[in-house]
Order: structure tokens, then C-alpha cells, then sequence
């Protein structure tokens, strides 16, 4: 097959632990176990949001579901898409990074950000003013702490003064694990490139491929980061059934429940939902948010967005809604056999 893909596609899973309607637990279980097939299918990592105080996360400490992940798994990398550093000390940050990259042999990718809810950051103290500030010192802190040579840290800030402060952990991985950013802004995806850190995105295909050639255009031809080429990710909702029908069936209602959870504290707060979110299922098709067909019709429609949006890396979002686990699982075993194996992946 012809494309302006790379030869060797990577897929990851992209998730939002979002309510699908039964017992936590349960739903925490049954990830593990997608999680669990994902890592023998051989797909390159898992990553997962952090959301507060609503049904659209019930993942609000990554870590803490990651440190899981890390025991389940034996190669599957994965980390937080992002970790919302506003909400954080840096240090306790940069502490949890070390455990799970030691706990899991290396296998940490950390996706950091500021968020893009202000109601979630307000509700564990945190004011949208405060917020650009409070993130930048807190990501610098980090970038500091990771990149250290030395054992103690200093730094003076409006929000974070540190004096001296042993540093008595490690990352694994040397000199630190890979970092992303989610954006779909171009000088998003310059400083992201400046800085070797991976990107993901989102939205229509010739949306995303302006983001991508900021990326490209401004990267730093001289390192490697990491040993591989950086990642340019784009994200889908993807449902693969054996008939066109029974998918759309299982995806509509399953992105109908995702739809409520999203939308649920802009609603508790009287305040609009972003202008892109599709309302419905067929807008969240025309937007090419979701993906959904069969294996055939789906391994052709994501090569052609992947190659229209420049991207090298497929974040599959696998499970969404009240998908039952079965339906993911079939997702999960038919991009295996036509994405993964047909670009040697």
C-alpha cells in the first residue's frame, strides 16, 4: 500500500476512565484486563487523563491507577495525558514520576499540561488567574528536578520557594522519561519541539497537519529524542465490529453516555460546552472524532487521516461511554491485525 506513512506505525490507547454507568471497581478491573490484552497485542502505551470531580474521569490520580498498569503489564509503556501540574507541588510531582518509572522498569512516558477546565482547578483551590503562573513554575521545577545533575534543588518563585532540597530519587530512565503535551496549537507544537517533547492531538485531520508542520518545522534536527523519532499523535475514538451496523450501534450509545459525562460540569455550572464538541454522534463522525466500521473500513479511513494529519503515532481511544468490554476487546484485536501487522508495529 502507498502512503506517507512511516513504515513502522505505532498505536497507543488514549483514556478518560470516564463513568460507564456501574461499580468503580468494576470498571477499574475490567480496564486492567484491556489494558492487560493491549500489552500482549503489542501496542506502544497507554496514557490517561486526569479529571476532578466529575463522571467524565474517574482516573483523578493517574499515577495512582498507573502504578497498576505498571504491575499488570510487562511492556507497554504509559503515563499520564497529562498530569494537570497546577494541582500539584512540583517536588511530589517529580517523587510519584520517579516511583512509577522505577517500578516499572523504564517503561514512563509524562504527558504534563495545565488543563482546560478552570471549574475542576477552582474546586481544589486553584483560580484560572493563578493558574498560567502556577504551572509555569511548577513545569520549570520539574524540568529542573528531572534534568538535575546535582542531589538538591533550589528555586525562588511567586508561587514555589525551594531552599536546598535533597533530591534522593531518580527516574529510571536516563537522562529522564519522554515528555508530551497535548494542544492543538501551532505554538503549542513549536515550544513542544524546542523542548523534544512528544505531541498529541486532536480534531479533523487537516486541522491537526497545521499543528504537525509547526512541530516539524521548528524541531531540533540535531537530537533524537529518546533513541526514536518524536510522536506526533493523533487521538480517535475508534469501534470495529464485524458488520458496519452492530459498530455504529455500539458506538452511538456509547458516545451518547460519553457525550452526558463531558458534559456534566458545564451544565452544573450554567456555562457553554466548547464550540467544537460534537452534540451528536453523527457530528462526532462528520468531525472524524470517532472513527467506527469495519476492520476493512476503519484501518482505511485512520491511514488516510494519519496521513492527512502528518501524524506518525494513533492514539486509540479503545473504551468510552458503556462500551462493554467485549466491544473494546475486539477493537483492540482488529487493529492489531490491520494496523499493527500491516506497518510492522
Amino acid at each position: 500500500m502507498k502512503s506517507g506513512l512511516p513504515s513502522r506505525l505505532r498505536c497507543g490507547i488514549f483514556d478518560h476512565l470516564d463513568d460507564d454507568g456501574r461499580d468503580a471497581a468494576r470498571q477499574y478491573e475490567d480496564r486492567l484486563k484491556l489494558i492487560e490484552v493491549c500489552d500482549s497485542l503489542g501496542f506502544y502505551a497507554y496514557h490517561l487523563a486526569e479529571h476532578h470531580c466529575t463522571p467524565h474521569g474517574r482516573g483523578p490520580s493517574p499515577n495512582l491507577f498507573l502504578s497498576s498498569v505498571a504491575q499488570r503489564t510487562r511492556r507497554l509503556r504509559f503515563g499520564p495525558l497529562v498530569l494537570l501540574l497546577n494541582l500539584y507541588h512540583p517536588l511530589r510531582a517529580f517523587e510519584e514520576i520517579c516511583m512509577l518509572d522505577q517500578l516499572s522498569g523504564g517503561r514512563l512516558e509524562v504527558g504534563i499540561g495545565r488543563g482546560s477546565q478552570p471549574i475542576e482547578w477552582g474546586y481544589l483551590g486553584i483560580s484560572a488567574d493563578a493558574a498560567p503562573s502556577r504551572f509555569t513554575e511548577a513545569s520549570e521545577i520539574l524540568n529542573i528536578a528531572l534534568k538535575l545533575k546535582g542531589h538538591t534543588l533550589s528555586y525562588q518563585g511567586h508561587h514555589f520557594e525551594l531552599s536546598e532540597i535533597p533530591l534522593t530519587l531518580r527516574p529510571h530512565q536516563r537522562p529522564y522519561p519522554p515528555t508530551w503535551i497535548a494542544s492543538n496549537r501551532p505554538e503549542s507544537a513549536q515550544w513542544a519541539a524546542a523542548n523534544g517533547a512528544n505531541l498529541a492531538c486532536i480534531g479533523p485531520a487537516c486541522v491537526v497537519r497545521n499543528v504537525t508542520d509547526a512541530y516539524r518545522s521548528h524541531r531540533a534536527h540535531n537530537t533524537a529524542a529518546h533513541g526514536r523519532e518524536p510522536f506526533l499523535g493523533l487521538a480517535r475514538m475508534v469501534v470495529i465490529a464485524k458488520s458496519d451496523r452492530d459498530a455504529h450501534a455500539a458506538a452511538e450509545t456509547a458516545y451518547r453516555r460519553w457525550l452526558e459525562s463531558f458534559k456534566f460540569l458545564y451544565e452544573l455550572n450554567d456555562i457553554p460546552t466548547p464550540p467544537v464538541l460534537p452534540l451528536t454522534f453523527d457530528a462526532a463522525l462528520e468531525s472524524e472524532l470517532c472513527v467506527v466500521g469495519t476492520p476493512t473500513s476503519v484501518r482505511q479511513l485512520l491511514h488516510q487521516q494519519m496521513e492527512v494529519a502528518g501524524a506518525n503515532y494513533l492514539l486509540c481511544q479503545l473504551a468510552f461511554g458503556n462500551l462493554p468490554l467485549e466491544s473494546s476487546l475486539y477493537t483492540a484485536t482488529a487493529i492489531k491485525s490491520e494496523i499493527l501487522d500491516s506497518f510492522g508495529g
